[in-house]
């Protein structure tokens, strides 16, 4: 199944049904008076995050998304039935961005979390509502109250307690699938790895996380290479395990390249975050060379470097407990899960499609015979 973690949606609440105009009519009965019904209200947009789910790509093809409206309201005082829902069923970690892409409407991290986006308009007035002392024979209802509409972008940031970066074919995948039971694609070029990865880690009675990104290379955050778009992925992680190619011949250079685009993410999301130093193919260089390279790292970056080789194993094990006991430590400090600020990684392609109803519009007018606006007046279905 291809990998969509990003997606541009139409959403829609059903408008209210509107109100009937009805007379008590029976045999005998002289006076029966009005007995309009009102009408049902307009089905929500709702949005569930459910198990199973790792993409988007549901929402790839199908972009729009409507509520039923609410049934009119019948004689004998019955009031129509209320609209269905339309449920829209997300991964866990989905983020419900505006148009803007930078205000968070809502940020699904359980499985089973529901929440109601959009609210169905009401149902309008039946006559039998306007009866009254005086008006014993009222002939006006009111049709449903419009349901809401917007454009709102789903962003998918995946929730993993530790999260992998490096140059690409720095053995980000050959340490995730040596380490727990995913099967990314290993090759001896660059870029093999084109959607993230996660994969379940077990250090010793433990468990956590892990998540493997695309490889970044100089200017990813101006689009180079597969671009930035993918550390999204690991905003929600704890701590950050940076791999650097031992057999590179400027490791220095290595690892100032990604930090340069950590930084360049914005806002410090990423770059802010702790981070273990890994200098892996340990097997593939000499032990002068190690010590060379491993105390060039040390310096340039001011913390300790461990060395380690995902393809046989050789300082895995420690490199794990090392995840575990910062993981461990963050989860007392920030035992809930991690809430990153939205982050805009694609400009928007569709036009912008403004709500017909105004937050502002508070009732009917009965001169206009419309819904009107709070503030001005004019017919909320004309905006």
């Amino acid at each position: 199944m291809k990998f969509l973690d990003q997606a541009k949606v139409f959403l829609k609440s059903g408008d209210g049904g509107p109100g009937a105009v009805a007379f008590r009519r029976e045999k005998f009965i002289e006076f029966g008076g009005p007995d309009g019904g009102n009408g049902g209200r307009g089905g929500d947009v709702i949005i569930e995050a459910v198990n199973g789910l790792n993409t988007l790509i549901d929402y790839r093809y199908a972009q729009h998304f409507k509520a039923k409206r609410g049934n009119h309201g019948m004689g004998s005082d019955r009031t129509g039935a209320k609209g269905d829902d339309i449920v829209l069923r997300v991964p866990v970690g989905t983020q419900i961005l505006d148009e803007d892409q930078e205000t968070v409407l809502a940020d699904m991290t359980e499985a089973g979390q529901r929440i109601v986006l959009l609210k169905g308009g009401d149902g309008g007035f039946g006559n039998a509502h306007f009866k009254t002392s005086t008006n014993r024979a009222p002939r006006k209802s009111h049709p449903g109250w419009p349901g809401e509409e917007r454009w709102v972008w789903l962003r998918l940031k995946l929730i993993a307690d530790a999260g992998l970066v490096g140059l690409p074919n720095a053995g980000k995948s050959t340490f995730l699938a040596a380490t727990t039971a995913a099967k990314p694609k290993i090759a001896d070029y660059p870029f093999t790895t084109l959607a993230p990865n996660l994969g379940v880690v077990r250090a010793g009675e433990e468990e956590f996380v892990i998540a493997d990104i695309p490889g970044l290379i100089e200017g990813a955050h101006e689009g180079h290479g597969l671009g930035d778009r993918f550390l999204g992925h690991v905003e929600r992680t704890r701590i950050l395990l940076h791999l650097i190619d031992g057999t590179a011949e400027d490791v220095v250079e290595s690892y100032r390249v990604i930090r340069g685009e950590l930084e360049a993410y914005g806002g410090g999301v990423i770059a802010g975050k702790p981070e273990i130093i890994g200098l892996n193919k340990a097997d593939a260089i000499l032990e002068e060379e190690i010590e060379e390279k491993k105390a060039a790292l040390e310096e340039a970056s001011g913390a300790e470097v461990m060395i380690l080789s995902g393809a046989t194993g050789q300082g895995v094990k420690e490199v794990l407990y090392r995840l575990l006991g910062a993981i461990k430590a963050s989860k007392e400090e920030e035992p809930g899960v991690l809430h990153p600020t939205a982050t805009k990684t694609q400009r928007p392609d569709i036009p912008t499609f403004r709500t017909n109803r105004d937050p502002d519009m508070i009732g009917w007018d009965e001169d206009d015979d419309n819904w009107a606006d709070g503030e001005d007046g004019e017919d909320g279905d004309q905006r």
